[in-house]
């Protein structure tokens, strides 16, 4: 017997870009959503475009990018953001409209001011002006696990008899358990009389550390979309991974009664592109994709491990993408192979005049390093689109730091394409370039983070670098890449702090 499907609706670039500090421009959006098309995700939500220009002309670039996916866009239930959505999804090959209210007494009387009755009629009203522009119409019930059964059964009713095809249940502040939440898709699922007309689906937030565990247990109770993220990465403690909802149910088919249609040797790569861009490592021990995932320490554990692979590892790491890890191109590598590997990697640049400045970058990287890995070409490639468009540039940089001496910098910037120059001090190299830079630009920020991690093994590796900026409430990251600690350290600070300049106010709402 055939099994159902399991839809996968990737999140990663609304829900995902909720975490604060992991906001993408409109390229990095497209570069994220290329990826998840050759994971072969069944719908990309790219994000809510009511929220701002910035947010509608990356969904709508996301949408005219994207060939072989369903790309989704967010939208409360008024007018105006069902609207806006279907304007940004106007160049989409298939198109859906996700639209939500909240349900819940706590969110209804507190947050919407509103009578149960006119979040009936508000929800009813915002599925059907989105039919107007594509049958694909979602909905979302907000709080529905802190929601009254009687009442959520009345809205989803209402919402599946005007043309809602797909009801998302969202666990949206991680509040359940694995049992409770199955059983209330299972109740839903018996007691909404016209459920057989749509899909039901789950959002689960991870707060309690359980949202994989839930969305696998509505799963066992009949939802056939699981909505998800690259890495968990989503507002305050993530989102359900996508890499271990796919995984689980791919490895357990003697449990699950459906299966899932995703390219699953993608998964690496998607997991490395997304922490590349947003400045979220992934921790080592991750599953799936952490570096530890398929490791082996323990003599016992490696003696079995050789003997047959499957009495320590329940999965082959070739299966999520583990061995391609290596790039085999070196300083005497041809452009032709330098651009079909990224190719493979996901990277199409918009101009030859982006190509060539990638590929000197490489040839300047590949004389200084031995061997190059695609970690490595992720992240100069992300450095290289990183430096295309800012503002704040950096032209030159000397440090000096040595035994009983106080640590300095002179830095040169361009800045609006104008050159300006400072010397500064500081209790070490970084700290002494960071000074500079303030010294500089006067920014206002304030430091809250600062992250380095070695790209590749070997004291020749890349660094990469994080920094976490705080301006009037507001949490920027930037990452930055070089083979020298502190010129990584001093691209990544400017690299936020050209998010600072050009990031527009996004204000996005939970579901």
């Amino acid at each position: 017997m055939q099994k159902d499907k399991l839809i996968i609706f990737d999140t990663t670039l609304r829900d995902g870009e909720q975490s604060p500090g992991a906001s993408m421009t409109k390229e990095e959006k497209v570069r994220i959503a290329k990826a998840l098309e050759r994971l072969q995700v069944d719908i990309i939500e790219a994000g809510f475009p009511a929220a701002s220009q910035g947010d509608f002309e990356a969904v709508a670039a996301v949408a005219a990018a994207i060939q072989n996916t369903t790309v989704c866009g967010l939208a409360r239930a008024l007018n105006n953001d069902i609207d806006t959505a279907a304007a940004a999804l106007k160049g989409a090959k298939r198109s859906r409209i996700h639209t939500f209210i909240a349900t819940s007494p706590l969110h209804m009387e507190k947050k919407l001011r509103m009578t149960p009755d006119a979040v009936v009629a508000s929800a009813v009203a915002a599925v059907k002006r989105a039919r107007n522009y594509t049958d694909d119409v979602e909905f979302s019930p907000e709080d529905a696990g802190r929601s009254e059964l009687d009442f959520l059964c009345r809205v989803l009713e209402a919402v599946i008899a005007a043309g809602a095809r797909t009801i998302n249940i969202p666990d949206t502040v991680g509040y359940n358990l694995p049992d409770r939440f199955g059983n209330l898709i299972r109740q839903l699922r018996e007691r909404v009389p016209n459920a057989d007309q749509a899909i039901f689906s789950v959002h689960c937030h991870n707060d309690l550390g359980l949202a994989v565990a839930n969305s696998l247990a509505a799963v066992m109770e009949g939802a056939r979309q699981v909505e998800c993220t690259i890495n968990g990465l989503g507002e305050r403690a993530g989102n359900a991974a996508l890499e271990e909802i796919v995984m689980a149910v791919r490895t357990r088919q003697d449990l699950f009664p459906c299966d899932v249609t995703i390219d699953t040797t993608q998964i690496l790569n998607c997991s490395r592109l997304v922490s590349t861009i947003t400045g979220f490592p992934v921790q080592p021990n991750k599953a799936i994709v952490g570096a530890n995932a398929f490791a082996h320490e323990s003599g016992i554990h490696q003696d079995g491990v050789i003997k047959h692979r499957e009495t320590y590892e329940i999965m082959r790491a070739e299966d999520v993408g583990w061995h391609a890890n290596r790039m085999v191109l070196g300083k005497h590598s041809g452009r032709a192979a330098f651009s079909e590997r990224l190719k493979q990697l996901g990277y199409v640049f918009a101009s030859e005049s982006e190509l060539s400045n990638a590929f000197t970058r490489f040839k300047e990287l590949a004389d200084k390093k031995h061997e190059i890995y695609d970690d490595d070409l992720q992240a100069l490639i992300s450095d290289t689109l990183a430096n295309e468009h800012e503002q704040i540039k950096l032209a030159t940089l000397h440090v000096c730091s040595q035994t009983g001496e106080t640590p300095h910098a002179h830095l040169t910037l361009s800045i609006a394409n104008q050159e300006r120059s400072i010397d500064a001090s500081g209790s070490g190299p970084v700290d002494a370039t960071y000074n500079a830079i303030e010294a500089l630009v006067r920014s206002g920020c304030h430091l809250q983070l600062y992250s380095v991690k070695n790209v590749t093994d070997g004291t020749d590796s890349q660094a990469e670098v994080s920094v976490r900026l705080e301006k009037e409430g507001r949490i920027i990251t930037g990452q930055g890449a070089d083979i020298d600690i502190v010129i990584a350290s001093a691209k990544a600070y400017l690299n936020a702090l050209n998010k600072v300049m050009n990031l527009e106010d996004r204000k996005h709402p939970q579901v």
